[in-house]
């Protein structure tokens, strides 16, 4: 889990998406738990109430839930959440400014497929 200090994104939430992101690699699986804020704290050298407050985040979330005195778990059906989460974000991010710039420049529905499949590896 590696958080950039130099970015314009606070840190609580670039350690909410490290977490998402070990779910979504299936490193963090569903019911297991993960590593204690103050655990988080020290590898990370972060306080440990920004720890917290990126891990309540996706308590809120529904992406953890706390085992009261025992610590916080992953829901079940997270992977799927976090997907879903993540497939939103990228159509927003960057579906439709693509689709935008594409009307701006006239670029045809055909055209711009052609694009994306020369840009995709070969299979």
């Amino acid at each position: 889990m590696i958080l950039n200090f130099d970015s314009e994104q606070p840190i609580y939430m670039q350690l909410a998406e490290a977490i998402e992101d070990d779910v979504l690699k299936g490193i963090l699986e569903e019911d297991s738990q993960i590593p204690s804020t103050t655990e988080i704290s020290v590898v990370l050298k972060i306080n440990p109430a920004t720890a917290r407050k990126g891990v309540n985040l996706l308590v809120d979330e529904g992406i953890l839930y706390k085992k009261r005195g025992v610590g916080m778990f992953v829901t079940p059906g997270a992977r799927r959440k976090v997907m879903l989460k993540r497939k939103a974000k990228f159509y927003e991010s960057y579906v439709v400014t693509l689709l935008e710039e594409a009307t701006k420049l006239n670029i045809s529905h055909r055209e711009l497929v052609e694009m994306i499949e020369r840009g995709l590896p070969d299979e």
